[in-house]
């Protein structure tokens, strides 16, 4: 098979490669077979709203990393980054890079006391940069503060029947009294905000922040319950002292609620952050005249069909009649969904049955080989 032109677009592998580490890995087994003297390759590093986010959006945009003291979900000091972009005047601010699970032991999860704070302490640096538009990334929260922490942050009070602030976590809540906007960040009114979610669950329910995404940010079951009542407090007072009624909004329930915080203090929209990313790389003008197109992610599965990766670069393919291959870690269960939505094969990369820790650090050279392996195949038909 002819190949004049391929583009290489995959989500990281969480753990083990970065989006542009896979996207290299891959060039480097393609290369061995079609080589860069006669087929034209296109790099554009792929994120969902995930973890990821930002590195691929700070290729496109030409940002610079921001390091900034801020705080983690336990408010203890870190040093954390986000990218900003000088020439488009854009912050590209990831969630969890300030408020995200990987920044806490197994020990120290815990919904009900973590706080978003640290994500508005980013949006707030972000702004005295004089940016114009801020690029969040909703994935991988360690929260389910409904985003009352971040808004603190920025301006917002939230008072307790006695007047003083209240704590931080999920089950303070349940104590809010009044909501005093007046001092919020004036700025904030004067932005383009672009808001990429990986999800679309509702604040509350059965598919809501608290019943689908708390456990694995270390509730008990005892405390699902507290939560939900804290959080279904929070609303209540959103719409008898703002007049916003957002819980059934998609996406409201992201990042532990923050979604909901976005739209109600900031009237945000959230978007499905495959297509922000898709969007901000302007992924359908360099890959429309591609011969294939190569993705992939971790782990490919039924869930992949939801806003993921390599559906959402498969669907800007099929308007072009592209094909398109997936490499990834493992393919989990119900994987062929995918072929419904403009992926033509896909591929695991593991090589033999390994533990996960190897598996992880090999993950980079098993891409490369089987890259390799495919473009063998092509080179045969």
């Amino acid at each position: 098979m002819e190949l004049n032109k391929v583009v290489i677009a995959p989500d990281s592998f969480k753990g083990s490669m970065s989006a542009k580490e896979a996207a290299e890995a891959i060039l480097r087994g393609f290369s061995k077979l079609y080589s860069p003297a006669t087929t034209e390759y296109k790099i554009i590093p792929m994120a969902d709203g995930g973890e990821g986010t930002t590195e691929a959006l700070m290729d496109a945009l030409d940002a610079e990393r921001i390091l900034v003291e801020a705080h983690d979900p336990i408010m203890r000091p870190i040093t954390s980054v986000y990218g900003y972009s000088a020439r488009h005047a854009t912050a590209i601010i990831e969630l969890a890079a300030a408020s995200g699970l990987d920044l806490l032991t197994e020990e120290e999860r815990n919904p009900a006391e973590t706080t978003s704070y640290g994500t508005g302490e980013l949006i707030k640096d972000a702004l005295d940069h004089h940016a114009k538009r801020l690029i969040i990334g909703l994935g991988g929260s360690a929260t389910n503060d409904g985003g009352v922490g971040m808004m603190q942050a920025l301006g917002v009070k939230f008072l307790d029947h006695s007047g003083e602030e209240i704590p931080c976590g999920g089950l303070a809540l349940s104590q809010i009294s009044s909501i005093d906007t007046s001092a919020l960040d004036e700025r904030l009114h004067q932005i383009e905000l672009i808001v990429a979610s990986d999800v679309n669950n509702p604040l509350l329910g059965e598919q809501g922040a608290t019943a689908i995404y708390t456990e694995q940010k270390g509730a008990t079951l005892a405390m699902k319950s507290e939560l939900e009542s804290a959080l279904t407090h929070y609303h209540t007072q959103l719409v008898q002292q703002l007049n916003k009624n957002v819980k059934d909004r998609p996406g409201a329930g992201a990042a532990g609620g923050v979604g909901a915080a976005l739209i109600a203090f900031l009237n945000a929209e959230l978007t499905r952050g495959i297509d922000v990313v898709l969007q901000e790389t302007h992924f359908e003008k360099y890959a429309r005249d591609a011969d294939l197109i190569i993705t992939g992610e971790g782990q490919l599965d039924y869930q992949s069909i939801y806003g993921k990766t390599p559906i959402g670069v498969a669907q800007i393919a099929q308007r072009y009649n592209i094909r398109v291959i997936a490499l990834n870690g493992v393919l989990g269960d119900g994987y062929q969904a995918v072929y419904q939505y403009g992926i033509d094969s896909v591929f695991s990369i593991m090589q033999r049955h390994v533990d996960l820790n190897t598996a992880l650090k090999n993950g980079a050279i098993n891409l490369e080989y089987t890259a390799e392996n495919v473009a063998r195949l092509l080179k045969l038909s």
